[in-house]
């Protein structure tokens, strides 16, 4: 009789995406993927792999890298925290472990950004560990299939997936098995109307002989987004503007921006025009003010930006620009990573 772990890898095997991390077991390869296909769709993360790896095709070029032109390539990804943490980890891995990652989970997870999929997607593909991976496909298959009704978001609860993940992943090819029930998750046994007729495991599914479909995986609680208002001021001196490097733990950290008044609320140019950043920037100087506003609303995870930039004419900047801000060509911008908002800005505002 047929494993579910060989059925799964028989239909992965005439399944698959062409993908090309797929080809190599080599751990660089396949943790830069893993990291950047964390948040993001394979379609939009593929083109940014091959960007990845054509700038810094081993771990050795991505730990001598700038970390600005790092964050410039990862730019429109989201997530930064995940390019800074790939830094630290290619300094680690070639400062104190000779070029090579760990074989082994417990020491793969050590590193700084690599969690428990990371570490197992590595450990099983590069090393042929039977580590298996728990993402949000491999959550949906089991629980439909085993009716599984723990939360996956509690400790206890991925605790029984990943038990029931060790009983049944293959022997021989644990990677292969991993990457073939996230393919299975991504492909077949999708979130809103999987074509149930055409899967192998039709007779055999939990969910779909319970009429539990829309119900398994458990739901997951909904996030509460925290709003916040951004007032970017986009200050021009002849063919130059201003810009500041984001250094607190906030979103976007160590990305570019214009000079920013964050508020608790939408409020008027007016009104910004009292706040105490607006006098140190402009002092007694009465800067010219373009009557067009941008405004665009971005989306987070956890939060919500309202934003809103203002185009002002300066004849000299004060010392406290020239102290605080970096002076940049307009026409450079685009050489520095800064947030997906302010890309559009920028963008809508040259052309």
């Amino acid at each position: 009789m047929t494993s579910f772990s060989e059925s799964l890898i028989g239909w992965y095997s005439h399944n698959k995406r062409d993908l090309p991390w797929r080809d190599t077991k080599n751990p660089y390869n396949i943790w830069v993927s893993e990291i950047i296909l964390q948040q993001t769709r394979v379609n939009q993360g593929l083109n940014y792999y091959y960007r990845f790896i054509e700038k810094f095709p081993d771990i050795q070029t991505l730990a001598k890298s700038d970390i600005n032109v790092l964050l410039k390539l990862w730019q429109g990804l989201g997530y930064y925290s995940r390019a800074r943490n790939m830094h630290v980890t290619a300094q680690e891995i070639t400062k104190n472990l000779n070029n090579k990652f760990p074989s082994n989970y417990n020491e793969l997870i050590k590193l700084k950004g690599i969690g428990d999929y990371t570490a197992s997607a590595i450990a099983s593909i590069s090393f042929n560990k039977q580590t298996p991976v728990l993402d949000g496909n491999v959550f949906r298959v089991m629980s439909r299939l085993y009716g599984i009704a723990e939360s996956t978001q509690t400790s206890s609860g991925k605790k029984v997936f990943k038990e029931k993940l060790l009983e049944i992943i293959s022997k021989k090819e644990p990677g292969t098995f991993n990457q073939a029930i996230m393919e299975f998750g991504a492909l077949q046994c999708v979130p809103n109307n999987p074509n149930c007729q055409n899967c192998l495991f039709i007779k055999s599914c939990f969910a779909y002989n319970n009429d539990m479909i829309r119900d398994l995986p458990l739901k997951k609680p909904k996030i509460n987004q925290k709003d916040r208002y951004f007032n970017y001021l986009l200050i021009t001196h002849g063919n130059a503007t201003f810009v500041e490097q984001r250094m607190k733990n906030d979103i976007w950290k160590l990305l570019y921006q214009f000079p920013l008044i964050e508020t608790t609320k939408k409020i008027s140019l007016v009104e910004i025009m009292k706040d105490k950043k607006w006098k140190s920037l402009f002092g007694s100087i009465e800067p010219e003010i373009d009557l067009k506003v941008f405004e665009k609303k971005h989306i987070l995870s956890h939060q919500k930006i309202h934003a809103q930039l203002f185009k002002l004419k300066i004849n000299k900047p004060n010392e406290y620009i020239l102290n605080n801000y970096k002076m940049v060509q307009i026409d450079e911008l685009h050489t520095l990573g800064v947030p997906r908002l302010l890309e559009i800005f920028i963008k809508q505002i040259i052309n």
